[in-house]
């Protein structure tokens, strides 16, 4: 069955976690895959999903979610994601 389906919260979180993760203040973070993953997952467990199943309401889904006061919030989990899984790497 292939996937008709986005979430867009993921979306943002898996870009931002790439982003904050090659920048100068995570460098002393470990950034392998594996602790990549942990992040991602770990603040994706605490923001809320945002699924849709065409490409308009991804964009619009997108354009709601694009606020400074939700980009400082979903910022916040993915920074508190970074220092756990830094705190407590699984490899």
């Amino acid at each position: 069955m292939e996937r008709q389906y986005t979430n867009v919260m993921e979306e943002i979180v898996v870009t931002w976690v790439n982003v904050l993760m090659s920048g100068m203040e995570y460098q002393t973070f470990c950034s392998c895959s594996k602790c990549k993953y942990d992040i991602t997952t770990l603040s994706l467990n605490n923001l809320p999903n945002y699924y849709v199943t065409t490409e308009e309401w991804q964009k619009r889904m997108f354009e709601n979610l694009n606020t400074e006061e939700n980009r400082k919030w979903i910022n916040k989990r993915i920074i508190n994601a970074i220092h756990v899984v830094g705190q407590y790497p699984k490899h």
